[in-house]
């Protein structure tokens, strides 16, 4: 019974005197002395940005149908095919228009034939005014009624109304089409010049975006290329399907003719530069979001804790934002080891 007193009482003195030795030290009750290097605080203007992803469209996109049902004849272009303005895309069956366009020629031929008859007897005192008029009234509705008969007979062509490209074929050559039923999908491009990048973004950033800022723009298919681009249009309702406001930005891109659905990546300059410090990854220490901390120099072997707002990130190191006012020199590497109570020793 004794000696496990014994051992109950030398176990607690020695758990207090390993309490009693500070922290950081080393088993000879010496503090650590951890080298570190430094390196003095730099500032540079860090233009504001906000970045999105999007895909490629263009300008203007077009559903061609014919005004009138009828049988496809022929249709001219395939998907991917790029295409010239006023050149024709499709054209439907032509017997039933030709045989409506006849018949109302003809109908045209009998009103006319018709209200001279009826002039010669007005003369003559046979027909009254009334009589006459109505045969003119007959004849002005016969050539209405052609006029209406050669315009569907015009736009059972189908005729490219700018330079572009089909995006999708719908229907095919023998199908019967109702009229307005699409049967080409299609982009419009103008030398190239109308391409977009359209980029979905916050309630937030969509405020702050003005018509005309500058961008520049990474696609997926042309990694190695950076494209110049500007704001074009702000979307004034939210897509409904992917709950986020649009953007769209209209490209530069030279001679590259992307796709449409490419991918793409997008950093918008949204204001004038900000002034920002630039430190190394090594320096930050407990980064949370837009939060974290470096250590700075005090004397010749302490360190201070220092809270920061991070900027951003980018490969040449994290950018923080506005000045450390009062710190000249920072912490440059081994400062996941080191808190406050810890002893360093400045190495170049």
């Amino acid at each position: 019974m004794k000696k496990n007193q014994f051992a109950i009482v030398a176990s607690a003195l020695f758990l207090f005197s390993c309490n009693e030795h500070p922290k950081n030290t080393n088993p000879l009750g010496e503090p650590d002395v951890i080298a570190v290097k430094v390196a003095p605080v730099s500032s540079l203007n860090v233009p504001s940005t906000i970045e999105a992803t999007g895909l490629i469209s263009t300008e203007d996109q077009a559903n061609y149908s014919f005004k009138i049902g009828g049988i496809i004849s022929r249709i001219l272009v395939h998907e991917g095919e790029f295409f010239r303005k006023g050149q024709l895309l499709a054209t439907l069956n032509a017997t039933e228009i030709a045989a409506g366009l006849a018949q109302s020629g003809l109908g045209v031929e009998k009103a006319q034939r018709d209200y001279d008859r009826a002039i010669n007897l007005y003369r003559d005192s046979v027909f009254t005014l009334e009589q006459l008029q109505n045969t003119r009234t007959a004849l002005e509705v016969a050539k209405q009624a052609k006029e209406a008969v050669a315009f569907d007979e015009r736009h059972a062509k189908i005729y490219a109304a700018s330079d572009g490209f089909v995006a999708k074929k719908i229907a095919n050559e023998g199908e019967v089409v109702g009229g307005g039923m699409p049967i080409l999908l299609t982009n419009s491009v103008q030398h190239n010049a109308s391409y977009l990048l359209k980029v979905g973004v916050t309630d937030v950033e969509w405020a702050a975006i003005k018509v005309g800022q500058p961008a520049q723009v990474r696609l997926d298919g042309y990694p190695d290329q950076l494209f110049e681009a500007a704001v074009f249009r702000k979307l004034q309702s939210a897509d409904r399907e992917i709950g986020s406001f649009q953007v769209e930005l209209k490209l530069q891109l030279q001679k590259v003719v992307p796709p449409v659905g490419m991918f793409g990546r997008a950093e918008i300059a949204i204001s004038e530069d900000e002034n920002a410090v630039v430190i190394p990854f090594s320096s930050l220490v407990e980064a949370d979001g837009n939060k974290g901390f470096v250590f700075t120099a005090v004397g010749a072997n302490r360190v201070k804790k220092i809270p920061v707002n991070i900027m951003k990130f980018e490969n040449d190191g994290v950018f923080l934002r506005g000045n450390l006012e009062g710190i000249n020199q920072i912490v440059i590497s081994n400062s996941a080891y080191l808190n406050e109570q810890s002893t360093i020793k400045i190495i170049k």
